[in-house]
C-alpha cells in the first residue's frame, strides 16, 4: 500500500495512506455477508440477501465504512513497518478520500520515538554506598529473632528500657476526648519505637497503676498528623528474658544444629539481600546519568496521559488510606512539603520514567535483546512471589488482561539495563569498583525475593 510519511516534529509524524480498492474487497465481501446473516428481509433467505438489496436497504456508505474500520489495522501497521517508525502511543484517523471502486485515502498523526544519540555505556557511572558491615547486619538479625522468642516475666518496679509494659492510651485536644486516639490493653517495648513520639518518656519510670501526661503527634487513623495531648496509663511491667544464643537456640529457630551453621547461612542471605539493594541502587543511579546525558523531545500526550495516570493512582491510594495530601506530607520523608511541590515532584518522576523507558527500548533494540520463555515463566514466578499469588494465577492474569507484551517489554529492558550497568563505571564511597557483570547482576536477582520485606508507600510521587 503507497503511503509517504511527514515529519511533524520530532517525535510525532503524518502518515498518508492509500488502500487500493483490491485490498478492500476482502472485508467488502466479508461485511455484505455479516450483514446478511443478520437481517431479515422478506422473499430472501437470511445469508442469501444480495448486495444490492442491502445497498438499498442500509446504503453503500455504512458498508464500506464497515470494510474501511477492518482494514485499517493491517493498513496502518505495513505503513509504520515500511517507513520504519517506532509509534508511542495510539494514531489519531482521518479518512481524507473515498473513491469507491477507486482508492481510500487516510491520515494517521501518531507519536514516535524519536532519533536518539545513545552514548558510549563505557561513559556512564554511579557512585553507590558502601556495604553495610556484614557482622553487624547478621548480629541485629539474631538480636530480632531472639526477641520473637523472648519471655517475659511481670515484676513489681519502675518501667525500664526494654521492658514490655501492657498501656492504655487516651487523646484529647484542647480538654475535649479524641476516640480516634484512644487505645486499650495495648502491649509496647520501650525503646522499640514505631508508636508515638515521647511515649518512651513518659513511660519509662512508670509503674503498674501510674500515668503520666505527654503531648505528641497521632499516627494512624483519620488523625494522622494532628497534635493531641496523651493520657497513658502503666497496667503491667514485664522484664524480657532474652533466650541463650546456643545450639539448642538455632535448633528451635532454624533447620541447622549448631549456632555456627545458622550464622553461615544467615551471613550468606544478608549478604545477598545488601549486594541485591547496591545493585538495586546503581541501575537506579547509572540509568539517571544516561537519562542526564541524552536530550530528546518527549511527545505531548504521551506524558500527559502518564501523568493523569500518577495522579489519578495517588489520589486512589491516598484515599484508600484515609488520608489527606497534607496529612501525608506531614507524616512522610517525601521530598516536598506543599501539594503544590509534590504534583511538581509527580510530574517530574513521571518524564523521567518516560524517558528513561524511551531510552532502555532503544537499547533493546540495538542490541537485539529478545525474551526466552524460561525467563518469562520466571518473571511470573517473581510477581507471585511479590503478590502472595501462585503463578498460574499470575499466567492467568497476564492472558485475561492482555499483559504479555508489557511483561516481556519489561523483560527486554531490565536485560537492557543489565548489559548497560555491566559496561558503566561503577564505584562505592570509598572509591572501591563494584563488580556488575551480567552474571553478577543475574545471580544477585535471586536476592530480591529475600529482599522483599521492603516496604512501599501508600502514595508515592
Amino acid at each position: 500500500m503507497p503511503s509517504t510519511v511527514e515529519q511533524l516534529n520530532p517525535s510525532r509524524v503524518k502518515l498518508t495512506v492509500e488502500i487500493p480498492f483490491a485490498d478492500l474487497q476482502p472485508h467488502l465481501t466479508k461485511a455484505y455477508r455479516e450483514i446478511a446473516q443478520t437481517v431479515t428481509i422478506p422473499g430472501f433467505r437470511k445469508g442469501k440477501v444480495p448486495t444490492a438489496v442491502i445497498d438499498q436497504r442500509f446504503g453503500r456508505g455504512m458498508v464500506l465504512q464497515e470494510a474501511i474500520n477492518a482494514a485499517l489495522p493491517t493498513a496502518y501497521g505495513e505503513a509504520v513497518e515500511a517507513n520504519k517508525l517506532i509509534p508511542l502511543g495510539d494514531p489519531d484517523v482521518e479518512i481524507t478520500k473515498l473513491e469507491d471502486g477507486d482508492v481510500i485515502e487516510f491520515i494517521a498523526e501518531v507519536d514516535v520515538r524519536p532519533e536518539l544519540n545513545l552514548p558510549d555505556f563505557g561513559t556512564l557511572s554511579a557512585t553507590v554506598p558502601v556495604l553495610a558491615d556484614l557482622d553487624t547486619e547478621v548480629n541485629n538479625r539474631i538480636g530480632m529473632m531472639r526477641e520473637r522468642f523472648a519471655t517475659s516475666t511481670e515484676v513489681d518496679r519502675a518501667a525500664a528500657d526494654g521492658d514490655v509494659v501492657t498501656l492504655d492510651l487516651a487523646g484529647s485536644r484542647d480538654g475535649a476526648d479524641l476516640p480516634d486516639a484512644t487505645a486499650e490493653g495495648i502491649t509496647y517495648t520501650i525503646g522499640s519505637g514505631g508508636m508515638l513520639d515521647g511515649l518512651d518518656e513518659a513511660v519509662t519510670g512508670l509503674a503498674a497503676g501510674e500515668s503520666a501526661d505527654f503531648t505528641s503527634t497521632l499516627v494512624g487513623g483519620p488523625l494522622t498528623g494532628e497534635p493531641a495531648d496523651i493520657h497513658v496509663t502503666v497496667h503491667k511491667v514485664s522484664e524480657q528474658e532474652l533466650p541463650e544464643l546456643d545450639d539448642e537456640f538455632a535448633q528451635l529457630v532454624s533447620e541447622f544444629d549448631t549456632v555456627d551453621e545458622m550464622k553461615a547461612d544467615l551471613a550468606t542471605g544478608v549478604e545477598q539481600v545488601l549486594r541485591y539493594e547496591q545493585l538495586n541502587d546503581a541501575r537506579d543511579k547509572v540509568l539517571e546519568d544516561l537519562v542526564g546525558k541524552v536530550d530528546f523531545e518527549l511527545p505531548a500526550k504521551l506524558l500527559a496521559g502518564e501523568i493523569d495516570a500518577r495522579h489519578t493512582q495517588i489520589g486512589d491510594q491516598l484515599k484508600r488510606a484515609g488520608l489527606s495530601l497534607e496529612r501525608y506530607l506531614e507524616t512522610t520523608e517525601e521530598e516536598a512539603e506543599t501539594p503544590d511541590e509534590f504534583w511538581a515532584l509527580v510530574d517530574s518522576r513521571a518524564e523521567q520514567s518516560l524517558r528513561a523507558q524511551i531510552l532502555l527500548d532503544a537499547i533493546a533494540d540495538t542490541r537485539e535483546i529478545g525474551v526466552e520463555q524460561q525467563e518469562l515463566t520466571e518473571l511470573i514466578v517473581r510477581k507471585a512471589q511479590a503478590n502472595g499469588s501462585t503463578p498460574e494465577q499470575e499466567l492467568q492474569h497476564m492472558m485475561d488482561h492482555n499483559h504479555m507484551s508489557a511483561w516481556m517489554q519489561e523483560i527486554r529492558r531490565n536485560k537492557a539495563l543489565g548489559l548497560m550497568l555491566a559496561e558503566a563505571t561503577v564505584i562505592d564511597t570509598e572509591g572501591t569498583t563494584i563488580n556488575v557483570a551480567p552474571e553478577v547482576v543475574e545471580a544477585d536477582d535471586d536476592a530480591e525475593a529475600v529482599a522483599s520485606d521492603a516496604e512501599t508507600e501508600p502514595a508515592k510521587a
